[in-house]
């Protein structure tokens, strides 16, 4: 295990957003200010009178949602203009993070995903045109959804949300079906997934089109069942294979995942780049500090931690109080095969 050397850039103010364009870095909530590859800071074009905190962006770079985490406003932006204003349920919004995301159905199109009306009903909207794609009967459940996340071949989407206990859930749904089936979005969402995690989802990310990586933390669901991922474990499921590929027990806190083909990284207290088939830190970097935030929601609000991989995964940038930490990633090595890895 090692690290290499972190890069700072100084910021005038709290950095709340960031999303890498080339080798600049862009924060969206402030505007467009931007840092260029020498770290050179530059004013924003637009500063907004209300207190959004965060944002998500779409795939093709061109659309934002600008939002308070625990709060009901947002903003849909098309570059730096305002397409429309944006709404959650008030219902303890305070509670838990602003579900809503931007990603990119199979076929090309961009869309925002988010629960304009009700915490527990998902609908989906064209972005360019803010056509609803998803009306129909729907039949809710009492999930909150929370963390939304479109999969990278626009297939599926990801809700990392919690149920009244509170108890923190993954749960992945048919994207494309949900076109013509909008109530596919009220269930328990695509079969064995649910069934094979005995342990509160503390995180989970894409990795890509087919896989999908679960944290858990300590409490337990059914005790003793060896096939299911149970508590403090890393996971990798595949929809494909309809199995765990990977099991790994893990001992540190993992806070908030981002994932990037054979590794993810650890957003808790500080960044730890973790190899998905071992379970192995690679590296960590102590001197760049993170949120020690775990899971979606807390009565207690504790900030999510900003940060952004570059789409290279080359490097890791990180809001810092006084600016920003650049973290070169160290290449991963070859990770096994899922036969030689398969633990409990």
């Amino acid at each position: 295990m090692g690290s290499t050397g972190v890069v700072r850039w100084k910021a005038t103010s709290e950095v709340r957003s960031l999303v890498w364009d080339g080798y600049d870095l862009v924060d969206r909530v402030d505007g467009g200010r931007r840092w260029t590859s020498d770290g050179v800071e530059h004013a924003p074009g637009l500063v907004y009178s209300y207190p959004f905190d965060r944002a998500v962006v779409s795939p093709s770079g061109q659309y934002t949602v600008v939002y308070t985490e625990r709060g009901t406003k947002a903003l849909l932006l098309d570059g730096q203009r305002i397409v429309r204003e944006l709404n959650r349920s008030f219902y303890h919004a305070e509670d838990f993070d602003y579900p809503v995301a931007l990603g990119t159905l199979a076929d090309g199109r961009e869309v925002l995903v988010h629960c304009p009306e009700q915490y527990e009903v998902i609908e989906v909207e064209d972005v360019a045109t803010g056509e609803r794609l998803t009306r129909g009967e729907r039949r809710p459940r009492d999930v909150f959804h929370s963390r939304l996340a479109v999969s990278p071949d626009g297939r599926r989407l990801l809700s990392a949300g919690w149920l009244w206990s509170p108890f923190g859930i993954a749960r992945v749904y048919d994207l494309e079906r949900a076109l013509t089936e909008p109530a596919v979005l009220d269930g328990e969402g695509l079969p064995h997934l649910g069934s094979r995690v005995d342990a509160e989802v503390d995180a989970a990310c894409w990795l890509d089109g087919d896989r999908l990586a679960v944290a858990t933390g300590e409490e337990e669901v059914d005790e003793g069942d060896p096939a299911t991922l149970g508590p403090r474990q890393l996971g990798v499921w595949s929809f494909s294979e309809q199995r765990w590929l990977y099991r790994q027990r893990v001992e540190l806190p993992i806070g908030t995942l981002i994932g990037h083909g054979e590794v993810v990284i650890a957003l808790c207290e500080y960044p730890r780049l973790i190899d998905v088939a071992t379970g192995t830190v690679l590296a960590e970097w102590p001197e760049a500090e993170v949120s020690p935030r775990v899971g979606s929601y807390g009565v207690t609000h504790v900030p999510t931690s900003v940060a952004a991989l570059h789409p290279d995964g080359s490097r890791l940038a990180i809001a810092q109080p006084d600016g920003i930490a650049i973290i070169a990633l160290p290449s991963p090595a070859s990770a096994p095969s899922p036969e030689e890895t398969f633990t409990r």
